[in-house]
């Protein structure tokens, strides 16, 4: 998926991607909230984890710019059965997952990531016919929670110890948007 939306720029990962994305993988602002602070990434991590992708069904990776300039990843991927029916979803539905980061703090706490998340969930709704799609921040991740509240997702289960961060499992909320 690649688009153009105002401000914002959507477009699939590319090689030359890596060292940005190496860059934020090591800012402890950014790790405070995506991977942890004790998981830095150094360009070989970055190549393996988000540019090798070879089978389509696999996450998606984009890379997002503000007026031309990089700003954060977002990822987006289509949940296979087992995977909805551990979270209480039939097989009718049609389920994304989403995950972001704003990669530039600078840019943090100015709306940007509600226009992305609105865009993105309107975008996976119309273009992959979504009828779901959901997300699961950390509980203590307030930010993310309250864009994701503004943009029409609810919080539906408390999924304890969901994930590991800085070395000890941490309680999620599993947040939906139903379209």
């Amino acid at each position: 998926m690649e688009f153009e939306e105002g401000s914002l720029r959507v477009r699939p990962l590319r090689g030359g991607d890596a060292l940005i994305l190496c860059r934020w993988l090591n800012d402890p602002r950014v790790l405070t909230f995506y991977e942890g602070r004790d998981k830095p990434h150094n360009i070989h991590m970055v190549r393996r984890r988000f540019l090798s992708k070879t089978d389509p069904n696999q996450v998606l990776g984009h890379l997002v710019l503000w007026n031309g300039s990089p700003l954060g990843y977002i990822q987006t991927y289509f949940l296979k059965e087992e995977t909805i029916t551990g979270f209480r979803y039939s097989g009718r539905n049609r389920v994304y997952g989403m995950d972001l980061f704003l990669g530039e703090p600078k840019r943090w706490n100015q709306g940007i990531g509600t226009i992305l998340v609105r865009v993105m969930t309107n975008r996976l709704v119309k273009e992959s016919g979504a009828s779901v799609i959901v997300v699961d921040p950390r509980i203590d991740n307030l930010r993310a929670i309250h864009v994701y509240e503004k943009c029409g997702f609810k919080k539906v289960a408390l999924l304890a110890k969901h994930e590991l961060h800085e070395g000890q499992y941490r309680d999620c909320w599993l947040m939906n948007f139903r379209a």
